[in-house]
Order: structure tokens, then C-alpha cells, then sequence
């Protein structure tokens, strides 16, 4: 699991910054990456986020958005 965020936090782009992760408790021993990140809605889409982070698919089986505010 650190290496998937490792592999996240890679991703690198102009209007993107990671911050705080934590690893969350699923069923039977399964933990998922709970990552924060801010976007400039101008700069950066949540489609673009997506791609890349299941571009690393011998780690990431998939991702969804579990909160979103836009300002």
C-alpha cells in the first residue's frame, strides 16, 4: 500500500496538491488509500485524476471520488 501512494503522489501537475493520506479499513484484512488532493477546477478535472492514477494498474484496481466541494 505505500507503494501505491508512492505511485500517487508521482503524479505530478499545475493546479495539483497532494495532501493527507491514511489507510482505511475494508472487509477481511483489505485496506484502500484515502488520499486528499486539491484541484484548480480551471487547470486540473477529476477525469484527468482518474486516468492517471488507473494508468498504474498492476496496483490500482480502481478509484472513486469520496468527496468533492467545489468553490
Amino acid at each position: 500500500m505505500n507503494e501505491v501512494e508512492r505511485l500517487v503522489r508521482t503524479i505530478e501537475a499545475d493546479g495539483l496538491l497532494w495532501g493527507a493520506s491514511k489507510f482505511v479499513p475494508l472487509a477481511y484484512g483489505i485496506k484502500k488509500l484515502q488520499i486528499t488532493c486539491v484541484i484548480e477546477d480551471d487547470k486540473i478535472s477529476t477525469d484527468f485524476l482518474e486516468e492517471e492514477i488507473t494508468k498504474f494498474e498492476d496496483h490500482v484496481q480502481s478509484m472513486d471520488v469520496a468527496a468533492f466541494n467545489k468553490i
